[in-house]
């Protein structure tokens, strides 16, 4: 074992004998959580930023408009990766604050066999399903050849990346937030090598980014893989005990599939948008191609505090601590504010300089530039979304936010597109409707959490 994951080990050993999450003071706990997750999520959109940055800047907009047109449904599947490993997430979470050592030995262990078996189901639907879903959001037809081959290669991948979500959501739910971080930053650094390599050297092109997003993946899952397997405590992944272990495996997907429903809500919503915006012409997509690898780095800052907030919920209601909890979130809520405020107005800023990183083509960058102007101005909306989601998965809860968002979310953008975009086919009216689906569903989601909270603490005795 190296001196970096000797270190690190220890240190996960000693938070899974008392992880501190439910104790003392909440602000600094949580900001420390969050961070390696904002980070973590940071590097893994990298992935398929970097694979944008090169195409565009060293083979063409062809390519750029392939892979942009190939985007949205890669993060929809991502969405279902990270969402499943949310389940797992929210049960060890609450598994760890009762200090019920055997059920999270059940637990890691039934983890991993979703994550493989997930893994094998999305990689048999994807392969067969890539160039419906790429006819569907009207891709190009001079482009279409490539975007397939870039998913097809994607997808070959999915076991990885679903392993490594369940992976880094297990050290998560016993507060562990470093190990994974450390992982991916190595995998990060690998992938953007590889893009080079393969696309200057080797005179590839969108296969060759598709394959060191691919090989980046195997890397980071072997690697937290190997870790798991060396765990001295009950967090300790063996071979042979790799098996779903019915109750459990149902309290997981309980969580986990309501959260990725909710997630591929938000997606399909943007699919669904994504015809709108091909229908405008290739210099369009090209453009909202940039824009969303821009905007999207501010969501994972938001989405780190969501993911903080499942944690911290689910250790608290496994300890009895209602109040906490209710403290917790109120945290995530007002650190989450300050972050993406700051990073807002850092993208508002600078948004022009941000697009000319991926294109040098000055309609392309003046669409990205209108599209991360508007999504940083109601950022703040969006984190409420995912800190209040967040809470609710930590309590048990994931259908309700699920249930929500197909309603004030899908059904606001599908509105918008058919209805409303048709009065003004622009660009810049098609944007609009982000601000407005994301108002209805913070109210909404408000009015589910509070509802949620009054029952909680009706139904449980409260701690001093």
């Amino acid at each position: 074992m190296s001196g970096m994951e000797k270190e690190v080990s220890d240190a996960a050993g000693r938070n899974r004998k008392d992880t501190g999450l439910t104790e003392g003071k909440l602000w600094d706990k949580i900001l420390f959580f969050a961070m390696p997750i904002v980070l973590m999520n940071i590097l893994q959109q990298l992935f398929n930023t970097a694979d944008i940055a090169v195409v565009g800047r060293l083979v063409g907009n062809d390519a750029l408009a392939a892979v942009g047109s190939a985007g949205p449904i890669v993060t929809l599947f991502i969405t279902i990766f990270s969402g499943l490993s949310v389940g797992a997430n929210a049960v060890i979470a609450r598994m760890v604050g009762s200090g019920n050592k055997e059920q999270i030995e059940k637990s890691v262990h039934t983890s991993v066999a979703i994550a493989v078996l997930s893994g094998v189901i999305v990689l048999v639907v994807g392969e067969v399903i890539t160039r419906p879903l790429l006819a569907l959001v009207s891709t190009p037809e001079n482009v279409m050849d490539m975007a397939v081959l870039y998913l097809r290669i994607y997808f070959s991948g999915s076991i990885f990346i679903m392993l490594y979500n369940f992976e880094a959501a297990i050290l998560r739910a016993g507060g562990d937030t470093k190990r994974p971080l450390y992982i991916l930053l190595i995998s990060g650094v690998l992938n953007i090598a590889l893009n080079l390599f393969f696309v200057t050297v080797c005179g590839m092109s969108v296969e060759g980014v598709a394959m060191a997003t691919l090989v980046s993946n195997i890397v980071s899952a072997v690697m937290l893989f190997g870790i798991l397997v060396k765990d001295k405590g009950s967090f300790r992944l063996r071979m042979p005990e790799i098996c779903p272990h019915p109750g459990i495996a149902r309290g997981v997907l309980m969580v986990g599939i309501p959260a990725a429903v909710q997630g591929m809500l938000f997606n399909i919503a943007n699919i669904v948008l994504q015809s709108g915006i091909n229908s405008l012409g290739p210099t369009v997509v090209a453009g909202n191609t940039v824009g969303v690898n821009v905007e999207i780095f501010l969501y994972f800052i938001v989405a780190g505090f969501g993911q903080t907030c499942i944690t911290f919920n689910g250790q608290n209601l496994g300890a009895g601590k209602l109040k906490r909890c209710v403290s917790a979130t109120r945290w995530c809520l007002g650190l989450g504010f300050i972050f993406t405020v700051i990073a807002s107005g850092i993208a508002f800023m600078l948004r022009n300089g941000l697009a000319g990183l991926f294109t040098p083509d000055e309609t392309v960058i003046r669409i990205a530039a209108f599209r991360i102007a508007i999504l940083a101005a109601f950022e703040v909306l969006n984190m409420m979304i995912e800190v209040l989601s967040g809470a609710l998965r930590g309590w048990g809860h994931s259908f309700l936010p699920a249930f929500l968002s197909l309603f004030f979310v899908c059904g606001a953008r599908m509105i918008w597109l058919f209805v409303i975009f048709p009065m003004d086919r622009t660009y810049e009216w098609l944007m609009s409707v982000y601000p407005v689906s994301w108002a209805l569903a913070v109210a909404s989601l408000g009015w589910a959490y509070f509802y949620v909270k009054r029952k909680l603490f009706r139904g449980m005795p409260q701690e001093n």
